[in-house]
């Protein structure tokens, strides 16, 4: 898929991460070098990541600046890493090339035939159920996504990147940092519009952006155009959603627990992850797929064996008659679908929320109590530590328990938990049989060891 003239070495700051690790990996079956750190790794959490990239190839630094030398050709970064980055630092002093996570995605997607999935909400699954489809049908894509798509995970994958033959690519595309307008899809898909990170004005702006990139087709939630511009009347636009007006729409929906089964046109359709929602993110990954000229029959028995992605509405295990689910939902939309999707299978809830940031907590705050308020009910428990700090020079100007207190104050029951691993006792005294326990929080792998060990102490 990438043109090589050379072996390069490249440095990941921050390798464990979903994003970085899934373009280190692509990056090491090209025949570079790779190596990189993470704070994670040395302190010894998520060490099932660490050991699968070790196992590709890939050496592991500590994060103290030793990984960094005169032999290295690039640093790649995230916008998560802060100046101060003892890697970075040394990078610096050497006048070693710096690259951010997003360019160097850039250099690997442009001027192939790409694939960019974008939008608030469902991206992840759309990216899994895209990649997997044409997979199945033979196109050989290279991914790289935002989350472990059960699928393609190995003994040494992780399943959030696959190497193809093809010239087709498809990665997710992220609208937190903007970066998502540095690429220039052939098709591209928006998903959803909702507050996060930014405004829908801001978003509306970005997508716009997004959409005039792409060069042939660009694939649209129907519900999104009041705020996206397309002012290219040569671009082919494709629409997908709830009315039966858009051009990929479903009808006879039927949604299970775990499962659900809908008709597009004169095809059925069924897809074994749960909720309403997955049923519209199914319906732009077959808009794609019949672009990319695969039949309603490929996608269908792709979609139909697709198993779905770690962390998104994830069941981890059941003990005495109580499920630990884990799920990657951090803004108010996805809590809200969250919260309607387990009430299928439970009418008592333990909900444990980590919020991620303090810049995000402090800009969403307003509508996470929202969100919070209108979909718990008296019988159900919440369940918060404190915002999940990742480092850097954030303005500590909020606090979970300001959030818990505003949420008590409106007849919640809700809990300030000031440290994590003291959640697993709340659970164990709260629970009942026939309860779910939700996990909810993003960008933290480590909320999955809270998982199992909720789970285990039951």
């Amino acid at each position: 898929m990438v043109d090589i003239k050379k072996s390069l070495r490249y440095h990941f700051v921050g390798i464990g991460g979903i994003g970085m690790s899934a373009l280190a990996q692509i990056t090491k079956s090209q025949g570079h070098f790779v190596g990189g750190s993470d704070r994670r790794n040395d302190n010894r959490q998520t060490p099932e990541v660490f050991h699968k990239l070790e196992s590709q190839g890939i050496r592991l630094f500590p994060q103290d600046g030793t990984g960094v030398d005169k032999k290295t050709d690039f640093i790649v970064i995230s916008s998560a890493v802060e100046e101060d980055n003892p890697d970075l630092k040394i990078a610096m002093q050497q006048n070693i090339q710096i690259i951010r996570r997003s360019d160097l995605l850039g250099r690997l997607f442009n001027n192939k035939h790409g694939i960019a999935i974008g939008g608030s909400n469902g991206k992840t699954t759309v990216c899994a159920m895209t990649s997997w489809i044409l997979d199945k049908a033979g196109h050989d894509p290279t991914v790289v996504g935002g989350g472990y798509v059960i699928n393609f995970i190995t003994d040494k994958s992780l399943g959030n990147s696959k190497c193809g033959r093809s010239e087709t690519v498809v990665i997710e595309a992220d609208e937190s940092d903007g970066s998502l307008i540095k690429y220039t899809p052939k098709v591209s898909v928006i998903t959803n519009i909702s507050r996060d990170h930014k405004t829908v004005e801001e978003l509306g702006e970005l997508f716009s952006k997004f959409a005039e990139n792409t060069s042939d087709t660009v694939i649209i939630n129907e519900s999104c155009f009041p705020s996206i511009k397309i002012n290219n009347s040569a671009k082919k636009v494709i629409t997908f959603g709830e009315d039966s007006e858009s051009d990929v729409s479903a009808s006879q929906i039927s949604c299970n627990p775990f499962s659900s089964r809908f008709k597009v046109k004169d095809t059925d359709f069924e897809i074994n992850v749960p909720g309403l929602y997955n049923v519209y993110n199914a319906l732009a990954a077959i808009a794609v797929a019949q672009t990319e000229g695969v039949s309603d029959m490929e996608i269908r028995n792709a979609l139909k064996t697709f198993k779905g992605t770690r962390r998104r509405m994830e069941v981890v295990g059941e003990a005495k008659g109580i499920k630990v689910i884990d799920d990657y939902a951090h803004n108010p939309r996805k809590i809200q679908v969250a919260i309607d999707t387990v009430r299928l299978i439970s009418e008592r809830l333990i909900v444990v929320f980590q919020p991620h940031g303090f810049g995000p907590t402090e800009f969403m705050r307003d509508e996470l109590i929202s969100a919070f308020t209108g979909k718990l009910l008296p019988t159900d428990t919440l369940l918060m530590p404190e915002i999940y700090y990742a480092g850097g020079t954030a303005e500590k100007r909020i606090s979970s328990n300001d959030i818990i207190k505003e949420l008590k104050s409106r007849d919640i029951n809700a809990v300030f938990v000031p440290v994590r691993d003291d959640i697993v006792a709340e659970v164990k005294q709260r629970a009942v049989p026939h309860d779910s326990v939700l996990v909810m929080g993003a960008r933290d792998d480590s909320l999955t060891d809270l998982c199992h060990a909720i789970l285990n102490g039951l």
